[in-house]
C-alpha cells in the first residue's frame, strides 16, 4: 500500500495538470518555448503516473478498471467486479 503523501502528491500533480492544460495547449500551438518553462513542472502531463485507485500501487496497472492486477485478482475472486469470471476448461 502506497503511502497516503504518495497518493496526495499524484493527485495534486493530477489538478494541475487539469488546470494549465488550455493555457499549455496554448503555448505549444503558439510556440512559445520560453512561456512553457515558465508553467510549473508539474503541470506536464508526461509527469503523471499511473496509480491504483484502491491502494495507489504504481505497478501492475489495469487501466480499463483503473486498479492494480493485485487487487483486480482479490476483486475478481471474490465476484465484485462484474462480467469477470475466473477461467476454468
Amino acid at each position: 500500500m502506497a503511502r497516503e503523501a504518495v497518493k496526495a502528491r499524484e493527485r495534486k500533480r493530477q489538478r494541475l495538470v487539469a488546470k494549465y492544460a488550455d493555457k499549455r495547449a496554448a503555448l505549444k500551438a503558439a510556440g512559445d518555448y520560453k512561456g512553457l518553462d515558465a508553467l510549473p513542472k508539474n503541470a506536464s502531463p508526461v509527469r503523471l503516473h499511473n496509480r491504483c485507485k484502491l491502494t495507489g500501487r504504481p505497478k501492475g496497472y489495469m487501466r480499463k478498471f483503473g486498479i492494480n492486477r493485485v487487487t483486480f485478482r482479490e476483486m475478481a475472486s471474490a465476484g465484485l467486479i462484474p462480467g469477470v469470471t475466473k477461467a476454468s476448461w
